[in-house]
C-alpha cells in the first residue's frame, strides 16, 4: 500500500494527536486523495515569482534543529525541472550552519512567504550544497542584485503544502508602497493642472 505524501509530516505521533484532537477525520480524507502535493507544478512556480521570503530548515545528524532567514528581489528561488528548485546563496556571517548541516544530513524543510497577498507554502525535501558551478550561479543569480554569490542550494521537493492565512500580518513592500504613491502623486499633480486649466477657462468668460 502506497503512504500518503503527507506522511512525510503526519506520522503516528501526529496522527495520534489529531485523533486526540478530533481532526484526524479531516487529514484522512485528505490522504484519500493521495495528501499534500508533490513536485514542481505550475502552481508553485507560479507562488515562487513574488516570493523574496524564505525560512530554510536545517538539522544536525543528530537531529539539532537550525532555521535560516533567505531573502532576495521576487522570483530569487526558481524552478530547474519538475521536482528542484534552487536559489543562490551570498556571502553573510560565513558560520556556515547550513551548509554543516547539509554536509551529513541532507533533510531540509522551506517555509516560504507572501505577506502582501497574506500567502504560506511548506515544502518538504531534500537539499545539497553546489559550490564552484558558474554556469548555475549565472542561471539562479537575480539580475543587478547587490550580494556575492557564495554558492548554490539545490532543493529537491518531495512534498508540499499551503497553509491558510490566517494569523498572517499583512506587510507591504517599500517598493511596491513607493511606486503607487508615485503614481497616486503624479494623478494628483495632473488634476491639480486640469483644475488650474478650467479655472484660467472659467475667468476668462467671466
Amino acid at each position: 500500500m502506497q503512504h500518503p505524501s503527507s506522511d512525510i509530516a503526519f506520522t503516528p505521533a501526529v496522527k495520534d494527536i489529531q485523533r486526540r484532537r478530533q481532526s484526524r477525520a479531516f487529514y484522512e480524507k485528505m490522504e484519500a486523495q493521495g495528501g499534500f502535493r508533490t513536485g514542481v507544478t505550475p502552481e508553485l512556480v507560479s507562488f515562487l515569482t513574488v516570493v523574496d521570503t524564505a525560512f530554510l530548515a536545517t538539522a544536525t545528524k543528530d537531529g539539532q534543529p537550525y532555521a535560516q532567514h533567505r531573502g532576495g528581489p521576487k522570483g530569487f528561488i526558481r524552478a530547474l525541472d519538475d521536482e528542484t528548485i534552487g536559489f543562490v546563496d551570498y556571502s553573510g556571517n560565513r558560520q556556515y550552519v547550513t551548509t554543516g548541516n547539509l554536509s551529513e544530513n541532507d533533510q531540509a524543510f522551506l517555509f516560504l512567504i507572501d505577506y502582501a497577498e497574506q500567502r504560506r507554502v511548506k515544502l518538504w525535501g531534500h537539499a545539497r550544497v553546489v559550490e564552484g558551478d558558474e554556469e548555475l550561479t549565472r542561471r539562479l543569480m537575480p539580475e543587478n542584485y547587490r550580494a556575492w554569490p557564495e554558492q548554490v542550494i539545490l532543493f529537491t521537493v518531495e512534498a508540499w503544502d499551503v497553509n491558510c492565512k490566517q494569523h498572517i500580518p499583512r506587510k507591504l513592500d517599500l517598493a511596491d508602497v513607493a511606486g503607487a504613491i508615485g503614481h497616486l502623486e503624479q494623478r494628483l499633480a495632473a488634476a491639480n493642472a486640469e483644475i488650474e486649466r478650467l479655472r484660467g477657462l472659467l475667468g476668462e468668460r467671466g
